[in-house]
């Protein structure tokens, strides 16, 4: 059984960063391509941005505007999300999402999903 985990989250100030990851059971990260997608209340779903299985030049969506950056640790099997310069419009639930792949996209479906990580941004 697949699962993957999303941790990191919590309640931040604007201006201030944070650092999400994925981590997976029951398959090796390392060989897929991940996305990262993002929620807020009463709004649909967002692409934030994805890495693909070969590790070619994570690609953004509208929401990183140039604020966050996606990486693989290869040792640990995890991708993170480095999110800095957050504000309040980032707050939402944050999801990865695994694909068999090799590339990466924010428009096809992935393969498996994790239940995600709220990230608060308030004052």
């Amino acid at each position: 059984q697949v699962e993957l985990v999303e941790s990191g989250g919590g309640l931040v100030q604007p201006g201030e960063s944070l650092r999400l990851s994925c981590a997976a059971s029951g398959i090796d990260l390392n060989h897929y391509s991940i996305g990262w997608f993002r929620q807020a209340p009463g709004k649909e779903r967002e692409w934030v941005g994805c890495l693909s299985s070969s590790d070619t030049r994570p690609k953004y969506g509208g929401p990183s505007d140039g604020r966050f950056t996606i990486s693989r640790d290869h040792a640990k099997k995890t991708v993170d999300l480095q999110m800095n310069s957050l504000q309040p419009e980032d707050a939402g639930v944050y999801f990865c999402a695994a694909d068999s792949r090799a590339y990466c996209s924010g428009q096809y479906n992935y393969d498996y999903w994790g239940q995600g990580t709220r990230v608060t941004v308030a004052s």
